[in-house]
């Protein structure tokens, strides 16, 4: 128990982290009701284009920046291939997420992975930050929850006040019936592709992030990142939607969820004692779970409806 209580500030640091990725992912998942498995590739590029330009003398700003535009590149071929090649949305996001893994190599140089100093270069968060405030030797505000607890209000903010536009309420219309919103003049073609760009733009800006907290860049860090994401979503959903009626808040329950899942991971390790080997199966599970869910709950009322019926 002791290990899990020590280990949870960490758990909520990189679920608050990889919330921001699920948030992307709610954009083109729930939004624009596409399937993108650009993330996977997405993710990693943002990851190696920060540590890359920081290696290269940028600030950290600036290499934040750099990953969301990269990112958002990413998207942005996505939708050519679906509005403009015809090819189905899951398949768009398999050839680019294909060709991301060379891109990212080639990024970084060839090379399979490449660090960044946490006491070399000027972070915005770090796991040493959460052990140094822990032992008094840094202020709190570095503490990497407080860090990107900030950051994910001010992207939840921003997506509140973007989805509120005349722009952001045509995406939500393209998602919500493609048909009637070209029948009220909107080129959702458009649309899709802004969405896609918008979406993995932020993926990538979570991917620096992480990278940052995790002081490396790894060619397969991005692996499974859509499942870890739909989970977020998943649960954000179940555990949260009766409650959270308003967009912001629906954005919010996505970033919770992502920490929920991260919780539960680590108490799965540390209560259970099980081989960190096994932590692929263990996500696996805990991912389907979660999933499975929304089905078992609609059977239960369907079938407690049933009843009552009979009873009358």
């Amino acid at each position: 128990m002791t290990s899990f209580i020590n280990a949870l500030p960490g758990a909520v640091s990189q679920g608050l982290i990889w919330g921001i990725m699920a948030i992307g992912l709610y954009i083109t998942y729930r939004i624009l009701n596409l399937s993108d498995l650009t993330v996977d590739g997405s993710f990693c590029t943002g990851g190696v284009v920060c540590v890359m330009l920081m290696v290269n003398g940028w600030n950290v700003w600036a290499a934040m920046l750099g990953a969301f535009l990269a990112g958002a590149v990413t998207g942005l071929v996505t939708g050519f291939f679906h509005t403009k090649c015809g090819i189905p949305a899951i398949l768009s996001g398999i050839l680019t997420q294909l060709g991301l893994w060379s891109v990212n190599l080639a990024i970084m140089g060839m090379k399979a992975n490449t660090a960044l100093n946490v006491n070399k270069y000027d972070l915005l968060v770090s796991l040493r930050y959460l052990q140094d405030v822990n032992k008094g030797t840094r202020p709190f505000y570095q503490h990497p929850i407080f860090v990107v607890g900030l950051v994910t209000a001010g992207v939840i903010g921003v997506m509140y006040w973007f989805f509120g536009t005349e722009r952001g309420c045509s995406i939500r219309a393209t998602g919500a019936n493609e048909n009637m919103a070209r029948a009220q003049g909107i080129n959702t073609n458009v649309n899709k592709v802004l969405g896609l760009a918008l979406a993995n733009g932020l993926v990538a800006f979570s991917g620096a992030l992480l990278c940052q907290y995790q002081s490396y860049a790894e060619i397969n860090m991005g692996r499974g990142a859509i499942v870890i994401g739909l989970a977020a979503i998943i649960i954000g959903e179940v555990a949260f939607g009766h409650f959270f009626r308003n967009f912001a808040l629906k954005l919010m329950s996505v970033s919770l969820g992502a920490i929920v899942y991260y919780i539960v991971i680590q108490a799965v390790i540390s209560l259970l004692k099980i081989d960190s080997n096994y932590l692929k199966l263990i996500s696996a599970l805990i991912v389907a779970f979660f999933l499975a869910m929304p089905y078992w709950k609609q059977q239960y009322f369907r079938k407690k409806k049933t009843a009552v019926k009979k009873e009358d």
